[in-house]
């Protein structure tokens, strides 16, 4: 794998190996500020984008092409997979993602759906395939997660914190919710 690619800068240095130089790569939020996002931006909301191959490979391609970084991040969303499993979302411009009903007893946790990827999420999977055919072997493909903890405070909370006190709470006060939460979020549980 590593032989096969034109720039294997960055997966050589996560592998802690020696490299010319130090990598670089950019999330897609500092794609925000190229052209060619903005023109993709000014036509479609992000979950469009992201659920959207043609577009999200675009936007995912645009820093490789434009600027030469070392690897290329799938244009994703970490709240994706809370979407899929039934929960309404909206992602508000200047504030983020907006749960409708956020999660408060464990009939709230049972409504929740399970999460098959390749079921609810299969723009994901023909976006990598469209982005890697067209990186041909030039940069590494990088993707990304939000951790149990991120997703489960969003659910929560209804909205981006700072101080994650109605999580805390479920944590600490509501075991009986927070015990019944799906295996992704029971991960957090576990390891206290």
């Amino acid at each position: 794998m590593l032989a096969s690619l034109e720039n294997n800068t960055f997966l050589r240095a996560c592998g802690r190996k020696e490299t010319e130089y130090t990598p670089i790569w950019f999330m897609r939020q500092a794609g925000r500020y190229l052209e060619a996002y903005r023109k993709v931006r000014s036509r479609h909301d992000i979950l469009t984008i992201c659920k959207t191959p043609e577009l999200a490979a675009e936007v995912t391609l645009a820093p490789v092409l434009e600027l030469g970084v070392d690897a290329a991040i799938v244009f994703a969303d970490i709240m994706l997979p809370v979407e899929a499993v039934g929960v309404r979302l909206r992602l508000v411009e200047g504030v983020g993602p907006e749960i409708e009903n956020p999660m408060k007893s464990v009939e709230d946790v049972e409504r929740m759906k399970g999460f098959d990827p390749k079921e609810h999420v299969p723009y994901v999977y023909d976006t990598v395939r469209l982005v890697k055919n067209r990186l041909e072997d030039r940069v590494p493909l990088i993707g990304f997660s939000g951790a149990p903890f991120t997703l489960a405070s969003y659910l929560i909370e209804g909205r981006p914190t700072r101080d994650f006190s109605l999580t805390k709470a479920m944590m600490y006060e509501n075991r009986e919710v927070w015990a019944s939460c799906p295996t992704w979020l029971q991960v957090i549980f576990l390891a206290r």
